[in-house]
């Protein structure tokens, strides 16, 4: 049993309001998943630059000159930006895949949460009350997120099995759920080139989104694929670099409810995660049917 919650914002003066609106969402959450949370924010895009989002067990090692260290190896200007355990790096969108080769020499400890024109990704163990706080998540602006409240069947507690899972650049998912035929599609995925570095089956359900994506589909018809490919229960909400899409399996047995009004779209596992919205009681609620795939996009 987890949480998961998304919001989409149609309204952009609600954009300052974005990360109060999913900490509260988030929050409320807890008792589907104690263990560990975690959110994804999409805020503004960096014109020409891109933003990796690391994480670390050692910050004040690994962070201390690491902007320094970065600048220095790749002959160009990196900017950081230290949030608790994670920080977000800046540098030109040509040198990201290079900068992600780079940080596995220089500090080999470091996870890489995200990366992007637009996503920042901050998860870590703990009440999701906590890692709220921890990140100041309340802050945080953008156009849309989604968050993820674990309580962990699959795989251990730790923050690299935490959701958001991001396996493509500015794609994420979380998952609700259980998938029963994640090892066949991790070697899988593996040898097609995907990189999957934890044992969480959400992570090849993310990576096998990418992956589609890559050959050629679209998002709808990423999403339609694994409603045949992948086995088990899930509910997925998956973000993208301009939107959300949602999808349930045939069977749908995971909770999912849904509203919408002309100023935003939200996803919670229960009602009472969108309670507090703006003008929730003239909202258009329902229930996501199962194997249907509903996105969202600016």
């Amino acid at each position: 049993m987890c949480g998961i919650v998304g919001l989409f914002l149609k309204d952009k003066t609600l954009t300052p309001q974005l990360g109060v609106m999913l900490t509260e969402m988030l929050v409320t959450m807890t008792d589907r998943g104690p263990d560990s949370a975690g959110i994804a924010i999409y805020g503004d895009e960096t014109v020409d630059h891109s933003k990796l989002t690391v994480q670390s067990d050692a910050p004040d090692t690994d962070f201390e000159t690491l902007a320094q260290d970065l600048t220095q190896a790749l002959d160009m200007r990196v900017v950081l930006d230290r949030k608790d355990s994670h920080a977000v790096l800046c540098l030109p969108s040509a040198q990201a895949s290079t900068a992600r080769a780079a940080l596995q020499n220089l500090r080999p400890g470091l996870r890489v949460m995200s990366d992007g024109k637009t996503i920042e990704i901050y998860k870590e163990v703990g009440l999701p009350k906590d890692v709220a706080r921890r990140f100041n998540l309340a802050s945080m602006t953008g156009t849309h997120g989604i968050g993820h409240t674990r309580m962990a069947t699959e795989s251990a507690v730790t923050t690299q099995g935490a959701h958001p899972f991001s396996t493509g650049a500015d794609q994420c998912l979380v998952h609700n759920g259980s998938l029963s035929n994640h090892n066949n599609w991790r070697r899988r995925l593996v040898r097609e080139g995907m990189r999957i570095d934890s044992l969480n089956d959400t992570e090849v359900g993310a990576a096998y989104v990418t992956w589609r994506m890559r050959e050629g589909a679209t998002l709808g018809e990423a999403l339609e694929s694994a409603l045949d490919d992948l086995d088990g229960f899930f509910t997925f909400v998956v973000g993208t670099r301009d939107g959300f899409g949602v999808v349930r399996d045939p069977i749908a047995c995971k909770p999912a409810v849904m509203a919408e009004t002309a100023q935003y779209v939200a996803f919670g596992s229960e009602y009472r995660a969108l309670v507090n919205l703006p003008d929730i009681e003239a909202a258009r609620v329902w229930e996501p049917e199962p194997a249907t795939v509903y996105f969202w996009s600016h």
